[in-house]
């Protein structure tokens, strides 16, 4: 394992974010302790001290795992994230305290205002949680105060100049580096002296298994390197990176992320641009390759929006079906149900795009 000094510590490069355990329902309130306990034993012995969590993960099971789990080591051998998100819990304070119970300790080395956005930032710079997290930082209780964040670039650079935090934590990967606006939210932290925790660095295992175009391209270049090495060796050629998050669920990702993580190795330039160009061609064949001309959208007899449904479905895609919710924001008079594949709109695509295809299997996911 590798690791980057910070302060007087040292941080392993990979750290092991406990959100995605393996559980014992299928709603993912209880985690199955023995499975957890035995990631993260494997993570702690093979290098791993950087272990991340928070309150709504498995409803405050992940940190009464984590914190059982950890009570076995040296206090002094591995630091603790978690997190207060003030859509969960108004009271930070008793959120704070039973946190310290959960993770049976009486110091949080890492703690992080949760998932900042554009619709919170008022009622986080306005509850007083940041000035009483900043006193448990003076009482020893917390020793480094950061925070995450999914919000827009405006209401980042406004929280990130409240004070000077210890770090921050946002999503990054070489698919929302090419695609999205992570690499200004990189500069924003970075110019701002404020180090960065990464999380989603294969965006949820989306970046683990690439469409066969894209993943031949990668192994042509590296034949023997992982599909996800390539993610997360991106993410080692930026400077200010302290800690890269996975979330392993079994021990084959511990051993090929261990390895990934055991040199210094990231990737030169000309890979970065073999890498950029398989991201392409990922995106082409995953996704519905819209430009939102409308052309199409006239000629449906049953009027449906067809670009933003294609947005949705694009994003359903990369992110989950949590971005099918996104659907009843549409103003459409026809749905992706209602489409009667006639065909009319690809005979208006500039992309010949097989639009019915792509609405019927959004139509499908919206069913379920």
């Amino acid at each position: 394992m590798i690791y980057k000094p910070y302060k007087n510590i040292f941080l392993s490069r990979l750290g092991l974010g406990n959100m995605r355990f393996p559980t014992t329902d299928k709603e993912g309130q209880h985690i199955d302790y023995e499975k957890a306990h035995a990631i993260i034993d494997a993570a702690f012995e093979n290098g791993i001290n950087y272990f991340d969590t928070a309150h709504v993960y498995n409803n405050t099971d992940s940190e009464s795992c984590l914190g059982e789990c950890m009570k076995k080591y040296p206090r002094d051998k591995f630091y603790l994230a978690t997190k207060y998100n003030i859509g969960a819990e108004k009271d930070y304070k008793g959120m704070f305290e039973a946190q310290l119970k959960r993770l049976q300790t009486d110091h949080i080395d890492f703690y992080l205002i949760h998932c900042l956005m554009d619709s919170n930032i008022e009622e986080y710079l306005n509850s007083g949680c940041i000035e009483y997290f900043l006193e448990m930082q003076k009482q020893g209780k917390i020793t480094y105060l950061g925070f995450s964040s999914h919000a827009s670039t405006k209401t980042l650079e406004r929280f990130a100049d409240h004070h000077q935090w210890d770090f921050a934590q946002i999503q990054l990967n070489y698919y929302d580096w090419h695609f999205g606006a992570t690499e200004e939210e990189y500069n924003i932290l970075t110019k701002r002296n404020i180090p960065i925790m990464v999380m989603e660095p294969v965006r949820g295992g989306k970046l683990s298994t690439l469409t066969p175009d894209a993943e031949e391209l990668l192994k042509k270049s590296r034949p023997d390197a992982s599909i996800s090495s390539w993610a997360f060796n991106f993410v080692k050629t930026l400077p200010n990176v302290l800690v890269v998050l996975s979330g392993m669920n079994d021990m084959s990702q511990i051993e090929d992320n261990i390895k990934t993580f055991s040199t210094t190795d990231s990737l030169s330039p000309a890979e970065i641009d073999i890498l950029m160009e398989a991201i392409e061609l990922f995106k082409k064949q995953y996704t519905a390759p819209c430009t939102s001309c409308r052309y199409c959208t006239p000629n449906c007899p049953m009027k449906i929006n067809i670009p933003e449904y294609l947005r949705v479905y694009n994003k359903f895609k990369l992110d989950g079906a949590w971005a099918l919710g996104e659907t009843k924001w549409i103003q459409s008079d026809g749905t992706p149900a209602d489409c009667i594949m006639c065909g009319s709109c690809m005979n208006h695509c500039p992309q010949s795009i097989n639009i019915p295809k792509y609405l019927k299997e959004l139509a499908e996911a919206m069913e379920k």
